[in-house]
């Protein structure tokens, strides 16, 4: 069976991102709704979405939409139908009934349910009917949200459930991971268990939410927002919720029953109107101290707020063994928050799926984390594990690892998928090296080169690394959620602080070279970016050979952003691509002017439909909706290009003096009209200097070397004034330009 044409019934957020998710991929929908008014405003909402639902506007006229009394008997020609109504049980069986008697024969029919069993769901459908039915919960947003969770029963056609995750990983592009029909199904009955553990022993410990937030974030693979952060960006009324329905949902001797209690502290701020973001604050909240903005925490024993403190635990890298064993109270904090994840997932398997490492996966896909529970325990080690844990009665996964001890019991990662992605072949790979900041692996005649620091930031090691992988063909690719947020600025303005411009000036330097080694290699060079793939994480995307480009990506040149210019060879690389259009063979400032705007405004794409007219990437370029066949779709254009050749270098006409005073003439009509200030105009003069070719005339033929140069010249000018450093501190500490 192939799926054709989908019918989404209810416009609300979640059916809202299905059909367009369903559009990205160009499948026709059509968007049902009580009223078509209602449905008409759904697909306005897509059009206008911040973050992006569509990878490219146009793709909206994809949605038809209609109302569930005119236009119902368009669900005879879908394929697939789609139920994301509210959670009340007699709707959904209304609408149930009316779908399976006007449906076609074998069609699915599926509930974007969060919390609603199967066997509730479907109890009055005929036998033949709930083997065409399931639960498939996406995760909001739908776009960006790689976990999709296809939740089965023993009434269900395994056949249908297989093609069903097939088109929904290939088409998609969605990590689909089938389970059976259990309350909270994967990601949610751990994560929010996860949640609640972290919560209630910070409670117990006696942390505050700052420190509690710094142990359970970056320091055990899990986001950075914490447990108190996230409760706050969901909403602690909308949380409050959910743990009531576990309660319901989940027998008296369940774990999960213990850490779900109410708290009074918690009551006490839904019933003030603070409920997170959304509310007055929450366990976080804004206040004003004159007109200056002061971000506050509340004491967990007194209620009262308090004003951040930024807690450093000194733990920058991932390391869970040194974490759980440090003998200070985040220490403690760890391992109790770990050891009962551990214990609670694994007590769940097989009852929630057979696949333990699907639950890993879920936490993957649909929470962010680095690792899941089982590739925690993986990681401290088993007998390390068992030294430490006090009691683990009645769990059977973990009873029978401690009768073998199996430090190798893992096996093999993303069952779920048959697509051979980077997850997978890293156990099988030859690690060749690995430094602070990047490994290499080797995979049969190919060479793989994985950035490992925080949003995959660029530093000295990872240029390294890049360098040292380029005897063989190399495939760039990450598994994190960014490709690279460009240069670690961090790392540039420690050598800033000292005064130290001579180290600056070799990194940057040692970059462009690392870079011109990339776009020349006698092997070819594939970049497989995902997410952001920002400033140098574009420089290195932009001389690679090839391009694999995952749909949800944000590329771009924002150096100006922070008072700098690209200094990798991004002014060059665009200047080459704009160079060769035909409006630029015709006029020579045509080219350098494009780019001007489009690295001074730091213009920025959500999508590869964006990308192209930008060119930051080209029609060539490989566009995939399938993050987890980067790699696969990376190997064939590797095995497509055996006699490859490294290009002929390239060389550029400008026109110098003239040029610059036309782009000075555009950034002081922007001065003048107060829309960039004294320190914007001196950043835009340099950028200008280099797209003009600086002291050249148009009759000279300047090389990629020469405009390095002037690129590097215009960094070192503008890194040692005190207006960027303020510029870059300024976005290091708040993630928000700073316009002087």
């Amino acid at each position: 069976m192939k799926i054709n044409n989908v019918v989404v019934i209810g416009s609300g957020t979640m059916g809202s991102g299905i059909a367009a998710q369903l559009c990205n991929a160009n499948i026709p929908v059509t968007l049902l709704d009580l009223k078509t008014e209602i449905s008409q405003k759904a697909k306005e909402r897509i059009e206008k979405s911040r973050p992006p639902l569509l990878i490219d506007k146009s793709k909206i006229h994809g949605i038809k939409v209609g109302n569930i009394s005119d236009d119902f008997k368009v669900v005879s020609e879908a394929d697939w139908i789609v139920e994301a109504v509210v959670e009340r049980i007699d709707i959904k069986h209304e609408i149930y009934d009316k779908i399976f008697k006007e449906r076609k024969k074998d069609s699915i029919v599926s509930s974007n349910t969060s919390s609603i069993p199967i066997s509730v769901l479907s109890e009055k459908m005929t036998e033949v009917d709930k083997k065409d039915f399931c639960i498939t919960h996406f995760f909001n947003p739908v776009r960006y949200m790689d976990l999709l969770e296809i939740v089965k029963n023993e009434k269900t056609d395994l056949d249908k459930i297989n093609q069903l995750q097939k088109f929904c990983e290939v088409d998609l592009g969605k990590g689909a991971i089938v389970c059976n029909d259990t309350p909270g199904f994967l990601g949610n009955r751990i994560g929010v268990y996860a949640m609640q553990v972290a919560m209630t022993e910070a409670f117990k410990m006696k942390l505050s939410i700052e420190e509690a937030d710094a142990v359970f974030g970056r320091p055990m693979g899990i986001p950075k927002t914490g447990v108190f952060g996230l409760y706050d960006l969901i909403g602690i009324d909308l949380m409050a919720d959910v743990l009531k329905s576990f309660i319901k949902e989940l027998p008296e001797i369940d774990d999960f029953q213990i850490v779900a209690k109410e708290i009074p502290l918690i009551k006490k701020l839904i019933e003030t109107g603070y409920t997170g973001r959304k509310g007055k604050g929450g366990f976080y909240r804004m206040n004003k101290d004159g007109n200056k903005k002061i971000l506050e925490a509340i004491n967990l024993e007194t209620g009262e707020y308090f004003p951040t403190k930024k807690i450093d635990i000194k733990s920058e890298k991932v390391d869970l063994l040194k974490l759980i064993n440090r003998e200070d109270k985040y220490g403690d904090y760890a391992w109790a928050v770990i050891s009962k994840i551990i214990k609670y997932a694994s007590s769940l398997v097989p009852g929630i799926t057979d696949k333990f490492n699907d639950i890993d996966e879920a936490m993957r896909l649909g929470f962010n984390w680095s690792r899941g529970p089982f590739e925690m325990l993986k990681e401290i080690g088993v007998s390390n594990f068992f030294e430490k844990i006090d009691n683990f009665e009645n769990n059977k996964f973990l009873e029978d690892l401690s009768n073998t001890k199996d430090e190798n019991f893992y096996g093999e990662r993303q069952k779920y998928t048959e697509i051979e992605t980077l997850g997978k072949i890293k156990s099988k790979a030859l690690k060749l090296d690995k430094n602070n900041s990047a490994e290499i692996y080797r995979f049969k005649d190919f060479n793989i080169v994985e950035f490992t620091t925080k949003a995959n930031a660029l530093d000295y090691d990872s240029m390294d690394s890049l360098k040292n992988a380029t005897d063989k063909p190399l495939i760039i690719i990450n598994e994190s959620m960014q490709f690279s947020a460009g240069v670690n600025l961090t790392y540039t303005m420690n050598f800033a602080d000292k005064g130290d411009y001579q180290s600056i000036e070799k990194f940057v330097k040692y970059f462009q070279e690392t870079c011109k080694e990339l776009k020349y290699s006698k092997y070819p060079v594939v970049s497989a970016p995902s997410g952001l793939t920002l400033g140098g994480g574009f420089e290195v995307l932009v001389q690679s050979n090839f391009v694999a480009s995952h749909t949800n990506i944000v590329v771009g040149l924002v150096e100006t952003m922070v008072g700098l210019v690209p200094a990798g060879g991004g002014c060059k690389e665009m200047l080459w691509r704009w160079s060769q259009t035909e409006e630029a063979k015709k006029d020579p400032d045509y080219a350098p002017l494009k780019v001007f705007d489009i690295i001074g405004y730091g213009k920025t794409a959500t999508s590869p439909v964006e990308a192209e007219p930008l060119k930051y990437l080209m029609p060539e370029d490989k566009k995939i909706m399938s993050r987890n066949s980067l790699l696969q779709v990376s190997r064939s254009i590797l095995d497509e290009n055996k006699d490859f050749s490294s290009p002929v270098e390239a060389n550029f006409k400008l026109s110098g003096k003239p040029l610059k005073d036309k782009m000075v003439k555009l950034l002081e009509k922007l001065y003048n009209d107060k829309i960039i200030l004294d320190h914007g105009m001196r950043v835009g003069t340099e950028l200008a200097n280099i797209l003009s070719g600086g002291e050249t005339t148009i009759d000279k033929i300047l090389s990629e070397d020469d405009l390095y140069k002037l690129e590097l010249d215009s960094f070192m000018r503008l890194i040692e004034t005190k207006e960027t450093q303020e510029r870059i501190k300024h976005t290091l500490s708040t993630g928000k330009p700073l316009v002087n």
